[in-house]
């Protein structure tokens, strides 16, 4: 059912109600495993490289300021450095900038690559093809990949060590839910008692009354 051609009320009843429906679904083991290599790679000292192009570039960005503010683990978003990723579009091209920036970046066994993405990654269909290459890359210098991703999780989900697919509950809707849940996942995953180390704002100011 296309949604879109509801009143508008019901329409917005209809859009919370997928929203409860992907929440009801979540995989709780994958994201519990998420949590364990999160864990690992800050006992080892490794860092974590968030990758994501579009309005998952944005999310990747917010993700990263969580996990170094929150969780203490180094964190870094390819994106947030747009005169080196435009650069290396321009001379290198799209499929392999975030692989080379990797590269750059010097990319160890104990860091951890982190896929936020609607599609995951897919050379057939040419959707985000620098996404397969950088977990190419990964997997060749032995890094860990984790993702949160929708549909079927592309190539992202058949390489990750954990990875979370935002169920699809209305295909009209892949792209608005998958990356509204990036959100939830990742505010989820920093907040657990395994990986949170300093405490946010608000509550810090209230526990302090």
């Amino acid at each position: 059912m296309c949604n879109e051609t509801l009143s508008p009320m019901n329409f917005i009843d209809s859009y919370l109600e997928e929203c409860h429906q992907i929440v009801r679904a979540l995989d709780r083991s994958a994201i519990a495993g998420m949590v364990e290599v999160l864990r690992h790679c800050r006992s080892e000292g490794g860092r974590v490289f968030a990758l994501g192009v579009g309005g998952s570039a944005a999310n990747a960005s917010h993700m990263v300021n969580d996990l170094r503010k929150i969780t203490l683990i180094e964190a870094y978003a390819p994106t947030d450095n747009v005169s080196e990723l435009t650069a290396r579009t321009n001379d290198e091209g799209w499929a392999s900038c975030f692989a080379a920036w990797l590269a750059g970046s010097r990319l160890q066994a104990r860091d951890v690559v982190f896929i936020l993405s609607v599609g995951g990654g897919n050379l057939l269909e040419n959707v985000s093809p620098n996404l397969v290459e950088a977990l190419k890359y990964a997997a060749n210098v032995g890094a860990k990949v984790v993702g949160i991703v929708g549909r079927d999780g592309g190539y992202t989900a058949e390489c990750a060590d954990a990875c979370v697919i935002v169920p699809t509950v209305n295909a009209t809707h892949v792209t608005p839910h998958t990356e509204a849940f990036h959100a939830v996942v990742w505010h989820l995953i920093v907040s657990h008692p395994d990986l949170k180390a300093v405490a946010t704002k608000w509550e810090s100011v209230a526990a302090a009354k």
